[in-house]
């Protein structure tokens, strides 16, 4: 049988240290006290309706179900190294949500947290709005489905992950970035996807200077382009893209096709050229 925690307000260093199988409704975590950790080494909660002030709050819980909640600035780091959570309807200010977790699922949250979801592993994100300037760095088996992002820094070193139907607004997006599926996205930034591996797109908008440079196993399928210059630089690509790329520099290897191209600019004797260029209108060779 549950604990049923309400109404009631926690300022001390671990006030709620191990607490399991219990229900906290309706409370705050706050005061002049200013303890730290107050729901660490817990398990099976369910968190509803609270506001959390305290560092470092939701420490190595495991089976976490937090719904309605908000997180202050001074709840930094709030979940940390806690596997089975469940995050539904809440509100982060926390410059360092979730790190090295497991097992996440969050669905109509909006997030502000300047390094969010560094080093998870299987995290789902739906319907949710985040603004991070460094978001999910070195996480795998990441899902995010219906979402927004905007981030400085977004998506390096991920691997085995899909994102569908999102907004990304990322410079330096998905560096590194390794077996990653885009679908359905509109994405904005420069610099996108350089060094990735096995980087699918497929019907995306893209936006933004020198997209896709340095990259092994790069797919492009039914994508737009708007914008976009100095493209697929030392890239092993296949590339099927709709309407005009501005430029297009030095790709290795491959195949790109597309309606146009305003000019191909092959200037680097250091590596062969071995890409195929196909264009439906004339294309100017600098």
């Amino acid at each position: 049988m549950k604990n049923i925690i309400s109404e009631q307000s926690f300022s001390k260093e671990r006030s709620l240290y191990n607490l399991n199988n219990a229900t906290i409704f309706h409370c705050s975590f706050a005061g002049e006290e200013d303890g730290e950790s107050p729901l660490k080494e817990c398990s099976n909660l369910l968190v509803k309706d609270c506001n959390f002030k305290l560092r470092y709050p939701l420490w190595h819980n495991d089976y976490l179900n937090v719904e309605n909640c908000s997180f202050l600035k001074n709840s930094r780091a709030a979940i940390w190294y806690s596997k089975n959570v469940k995050i539904t309807h809440c509100n982060f200010e926390d410059v360092k949500l979730l790190r090295e977790c497991s097992d996440i699922n969050i669905d109509s949250a909006v997030i502000k947290s300047d390094e969010f979801g560094w080093k998870n592993n299987n995290l789902t994100i739906f319907d949710c709005n985040i603004i991070s300037e460094y978001a999910l760095f070195l996480s795998k088996n990441v899902t995010a489905l219906q979402s927004n992002f905007v981030s400085k820094y977004a998506f390096q070193y991920i691997t085995n992950s899909k994102f569908e139907q999102c907004y990304l607004v990322a410079k330096d997006g998905f560096w590194h970035a390794e077996n990653v599926t885009i679908k359905d996205c509109y994405i904005d930034g420069e610099f996108l996807g350089w060094y990735s591996n096995h980087l699918t797109l497929i019907n995306c908008q893209i936006k933004g200077s020198q997209p896709f440079c340095y990259c092994k196993n790069l797919t492009l399928i039914n994508c737009t382009m708007i914008d976009c210059d100095l493209a697929f630089e030392y890239s092993d690509v296949k590339a099927k893209i709709n309407g005009k790329i501005h430029s297009i520099k030095n790709p290795l290897s491959g195949k790109i096709e597309c309606d146009d191209i305003d000019e191909i600019i092959s200037d680097d004797d250091k590596y062969p050229n071995n890409c195929e260029i196909v264009v439906t209108k004339y294309a100017k060779l600098d």
